[in-house]
């Protein structure tokens, strides 16, 4: 599929790997959508980005919010997808202060998984009224993580939201397949976002040791590159893949 003039809708789009990717598919000629959470972060997001980029609070797990987004593209047809909101917060299951505090686990889940779910869902709705370009009606990307595959200590709940996020991209290219829309999940290991690039240097540099080739951390950028090339493969449906220079994480 060829992105020029299309609508691609990036969500966590004000910092990290979503807005690499609103970088990257705006240059491409794309009339981008940033949603996120903070209004601040996110309006200058989108004027970092570029005149065919907007910027619509929202919380991916609120209905309206993301059919608020979706009504923002106006006459440009939303054919891409970009889901990159998320949030790690770590909690062992057993902690100092007794077991793993319920409602943390949940608001993880809902985030990242439930979350995805709603946009996904929301958009197969919009791009199914798309006419087919060169093949495809849609492409819906999905943002797991290693942590879906090796999840560490502290990563139940990130890692269990992760690996639904998995689970999820098979069954629901399966089920949009009769609408020719694409789904595929990104699975990123180490990368430059902000949480990461707050770390004092030498920690940031013990992290990036840890990657087999090339030992660094990842670039958004990089994750970008591969959302572009996602998009226009048409044979690339129904697949995990892990972004992560060869990196297994350890437990801790």
């Amino acid at each position: 599929m060829n992105i020029d003039g299309q609508g691609a809708l990036i969500t966590g789009g004000a910092s990290g790997l979503g807005l690499a990717t609103a970088r990257q598919l705006h240059d491409q000629g794309a009339h981008v959508v940033i949603v996120d959470l903070s209004a601040e972060a996110g309006t200058d997001a989108a004027q970092q980005v570029g005149p065919r980029c907007h910027f619509v609070r929202a919380d991916v797990t609120a209905p309206g919010d993301v059919e608020e987004a979706l009504d923002a593209f106006g006459d440009a047809p939303l054919r891409v997808a970009v889901n990159c909101a998320g949030i790690a917060p770590p909690a062992r299951i057993l902690g100092k202060r007794g077991p793993h505090d319920l409602d943390h686990f949940q608001k993880v889940i809902n985030i990242n998984l439930v979350g995805t779910f709603n946009v996904l869902r929301l958009v197969a709705e919009r791009m199914q009224r798309n006419e087919p370009d060169d093949g495809d009606r849609g492409v819906i990307v999905m943002t797991a993580s290693v942590a879906a595959f090796d999840g560490q200590i502290g990563q139940a709940a990130y890692s269990a939201s992760k690996a639904g996020v998995h689970g999820l991209t098979l069954t629901a290219a399966r089920d949009l397949a009769e609408h020719q829309i694409r789904v595929m999940t990104v699975a990123p290991g180490i990368f430059e976002t902000p949480m990461l690039l707050g770390l004092p240097e030498p920690a940031q540099k013990t992290l990036g040791a840890a990657v087999p080739h090339p030992s660094r951390l990842g670039k958004p950028n990089e994750y970008a590159q591969l959302v572009s090339h996602l998009i226009a493969n048409p044979m690339l449906n129904g697949e995990t893949i892990r972004l992560d220079g060869a990196i297994r994480m350890p437990p801790k």
